[in-house]
């Protein structure tokens, strides 16, 4: 059952990530940003705590003389996500996190992805499956992407990943939740966080997500490309937070007919 599915009720319950508390249940990337200004700007504005980093494509501290993403988003005040986007392989993704672990002092949480395809950027899952085993045997706190297929996802929980990430839909596609059975299916077996990651779009879709069950949401190109990317992280903030309260709260069921807001009985004849 999710973290969520435990939660006593409070929409300010902590979202617990090896076991390290966080308040916001938004988690947000760095790509994509016209420049390192907007960057920081779009991210203290979505109140996220955790911001993911692709090891492969950003300078952290391996190109030195370049502009680096540490001075606009600094470990004291972000726990760093390293992620291995670009790697088609599970031996190119271990050594990307092994990398990120050198680069970062021991880091250890990392977010795994191995793509399969180029167009789709669907997950490899076989090749996610091998780096999920070999990681967790090395010692990594490993948040890992996946299809929304709930057996996969329970085999990579039970592998010891710290947190599945299912996709809603392709990555940077922004077509928002396409199948919320499976990922309701997905939650409702959890036994780590469940994290909607890739095919957001809008604030709506965040909160989807997040009355669906989820314990968190992890975007970039829904923030990044929008018209106005500061005012965007705003709303995906505040989506999250509505999304949160509403689970919490319980939706009424749905009913095939009408049913009157106010009590009959009583009324005047």
């Amino acid at each position: 059952m999710s973290q969520a599915r435990l939660s006593p009720g409070r929409a300010d319950d902590p979202l617990i990530i090896a076991g390290v508390s966080y308040r916001s249940r938004l988690l947000v990337g760095t790509g994509k940003y016209r420049d390192m200004d907007e960057t920081r700007r779009a991210i203290e504005a979505s109140g996220a705590e955790i911001v993911t980093v692709a090891i492969r494509r950003t300078n952290i501290g391996q190109s030195p003389g370049e502009p680096n993403l540490l001075d606009v988003v600094p470990p004291s005040r972000y726990t760093l996500l390293p992620n291995t986007a670009g790697c088609y392989t599970a031996r190119d993704a271990v050594r990307t996190c092994r990398l990120a672990r050198e680069l970062l002092d021991g880091h250890s949480l990392v977010k795994l992805e191995v793509l399969g395809d180029e167009k789709t950027l669907f997950p490899d899952i076989t090749a996610t499956l091998d780096a999920a085993e070999e990681l967790v045997k090395d010692d990594f706190h490993v948040m890992v992407y996946t299809n929304d297929d709930p057996i996969i996802a329970r085999r990579l929980a039970e592998m010891g990943c710290v947190a599945v990430m299912p996709l809603a839909a392709p990555i940077g596609s922004g077509l928002g939740i396409r199948n919320p059975y499976n990922i309701h299916f997905i939650v409702e077996e959890a036994t780590v966080p469940i994290l909607v990651d890739a095919g957001v779009g809008t604030a709506s879709d965040a909160a989807i997500a997040m009355e669906l069950g989820c314990d968190g949401v992890l975007m970039n190109t829904a923030i990044a490309a929008a018209r106005d990317p500061v005012r965007m992280a705003v709303a995906m903030r505040k989506g999250i937070e509505a999304g949160r309260e509403a689970f919490l709260a319980g939706r009424m069921p749905r009913k095939r007919y009408a049913s009157a807001s106010s009590p009959l009985e009583g009324t005047i004849s």
